[in-house]
């Protein structure tokens, strides 16, 4: 007895928008990530992308928990000497609100090339607004199922 493997193209790809507005941004992550490389799906393959689109909306208004707001930083540095900046969560916020929920996914991808085309899939809006209604794209819902405290994801009607 052999395991499946999925074929690139036998791999059928959904689109799903999420309203990020009162959700908390790791619990959120999480999920988004885990629908981006395809790990609800029955044919996951580790080595092939299986994953959906993810639309995100409401960027600017996901929540965290404690003094994040002030005590969370990003960091990066340009490489060349003194090229070393920091900023609050706020901050960020407030000049780039879609990098928060991005930063956030990419860091639970694979740090592959296979990560880097999956996170190619997650759209992230500041606004209530988006390009891909032709896509027709399913809400999905993002919770706790109390029997077994796994995700949901559900088509909304």
């Amino acid at each position: 007895m052999t395991s499946y493997q999925a074929k690139p193209d036998e791999v059928a790809r959904n689109w799903w928008v999420v309203d990020a507005e009162g959700q908390n941004l790791g619990r959120l992550a999480v999920q988004v990530a885990t629908v981006l490389r395809g790990k609800n799906k029955p044919q996951f393959t580790p080595h092939v992308d299986c994953g959906d689109f993810v639309i995100i909306l409401n960027a600017e208004k996901i929540q965290v928990s404690g003094n994040k707001e002030e005590q969370k930083l990003y960091r990066r540095h340009s490489g060349f000497p003194g090229g070393f900046k920091q900023e609050t969560l706020r901050a960020l916020r407030g000049r780039k609100p879609t990098a928060i929920i991005e930063k956030a996914v990419k860091g639970m991808l694979p740090h592959t090339r296979l990560g880097a085309r999956q996170f190619t899939k997650l759209k992230v809006y500041a606004g209530t607004e988006h390009p891909h209604d032709a896509q027709k794209p399913q809400t999905m819902l993002i919770g706790l199922n109390e029997a077994y405290k796994t995700p949901t994801t559900a088509a909304a009607k």
